[in-house]
């Protein structure tokens, strides 16, 4: 068994429908120096997803039981805790590694020692596995510095850049521990915990790398958290919250330009203004109408 060196850590919540896709793609990788833990934050029975992780019968496969019931910050944290390496990357359930994911982000880790995270980017499939469009992804993308390049992502310019668009997928994120130090997941967010703790490195001068290979599928579906959080508002009000956040911090650290994005927080107005467009378009008027309204409000 070859020594691991970048451990996957999948969060668990209730996609017993898809898990099943997203370990197997663990042990699809190209190169096996991983680990891979499941970390339980079910509600569900508790040799549920166990029985799943450990009928696998992989020695690199182990399984992390609940304690209580852990909020989605906490689940997370568990996960780069439990990590046996410095290396460590949170797989979603639902979503699906490419093959070449351990091998590129090991490799981009060696070159860069100085990340204290690295990135890559991610195909966009729907709940079949089938290729799907997604506008807002297309647009971030334009805001990724050095498109079709390596990214690097540090100081004032950085945080201006995920401000302006959040380009960086959540999921493609392999921590070093090392670098984190104390700093994780805050309990406070349940929809925008990345954009913070990028927010938080990127001010405390830390360096984020992105390469541009796409090794990440992340699945778009009615049944994902964000989908869940769109619907019900929460991710627009926790952005224009987080932003009002970052834009006094950046004002205290000497970024003034930084701290001018965040306020006029206007990637979060035009993705109210997009999801309010599809919504009438789908004959929701109702969902329309709450989107407008809060965008009514921010734009006051």
């Amino acid at each position: 068994m070859m020594p691991p060196v970048l451990t996957l850590a999948i969060p668990y919540y209730r996609g017993r429908k898809y898990i099943p896709r997203a370990i197997e793609s663990v042990l699809g990788q190209d190169d096996g120096r991983w680990r891979l833990v499941v970390c339980d934050g079910s509600e569900g029975p508790p040799g549920d997803v166990r029985d799943l992780a450990e009928g696998y019968r992989d020695g690199r496969i182990s399984y992390l039981a609940r304690a209580g019931r852990p909020g989605i910050a906490d689940n997370w944290n568990r996960g780069i805790a439990a990590a046996p390496t410095d290396l460590v990357a949170l797989l979603h359930e639902d979503d699906e590694l490419l093959p070449g994911y351990v091998g590129r982000m090991i490799a981009a880790a060696d070159r860069y020692p100085e990340a204290a995270v690295l990135f890559c980017n991610a195909r966009i499939v729907g709940p079949r596995g089938e290729p799907r469009f997604s506008f807002p992804d297309y647009v971030k993308g334009f805001f990724r510095p050095t498109r079709g390049g390596v990214a690097h992502v540090r100081g004032e310019a950085g945080l201006r850049a995920i401000l302006r668009g959040n380009f960086i997928m959540c999921p493609t994120m392999c921590f070093r521990k090392s670098r984190l130090g104390a700093r994780r997941f805050s309990a406070r967010w349940r929809q925008v915990l990345d954009l913070d703790l990028t927010s938080r490195l990127l001010l405390a001068g830390e360096r984020l790398v992105g390469i541009p290979d796409v090794l990440y599928a992340y699945r778009r579906h009615e049944g994902n958290t964000t989908a869940e959080q769109t619907r019900t508002l929460l991710r627009f009000h926790e952005e224009r919250d987080l932003f009002e956040t970052v834009a006094r911090k950046a004002a205290e650290a000497g970024w003034p330009r930084a701290a001018a994005v965040a306020r006029r927080v206007v990637i979060v107005k035009l993705n109210l203004a997009y999801c309010a467009l599809r919504d009438v378009l789908g004959w929701r008027w109702r969902e329309a109408g709450d989107k407008l309204r809060l965008l009514h409000q921010m734009l006051a």
